[in-house]
């Protein structure tokens, strides 16, 4: 089988460890990048989880994302719920989601 040189751009630290960990696994970086390539072509997916980080939740965010929600509400016609009205709609939510699963 023929190969063919592959060129990766990365943090210098990052790199060093990656060396490192790669050394401790009695293995090559290449031989760790090949691993990599053939698992997500087998696999046909990325073979770990990727995620963004929770954002931050802050009393500004919070308080613009109430008042884009009562602009939405108000705009669809439903500012003039009640709690009763609102604890409704809830308990046919958590019952529609009950019934799914």
């Amino acid at each position: 089988m023929s190969q063919i040189a592959f060129s990766v751009r990365m943090d210098e630290n990052l790199k060093r460890q990656f060396d490192g960990l790669c050394q401790e696994f009695g293995m090559t970086p290449s031989t760790a990048i090949n691993v990599f390539a053939r698992t997500v072509v087998r696999e046909r997916r990325i073979p770990f989880d990727i995620a963004a980080p929770e954002p931050e939740v802050t009393r500004e965010g919070a308080m613009r994302a109430f008042l884009a929600l009562r602009a939405e509400a108000s705009a669809n016609g439903l500012s003039d719920l009640s709690m009763d009205d609102i604890d409704e709609e809830i308990r046919q939510a958590r019952a529609a989601r009950r019934d799914d699963a």
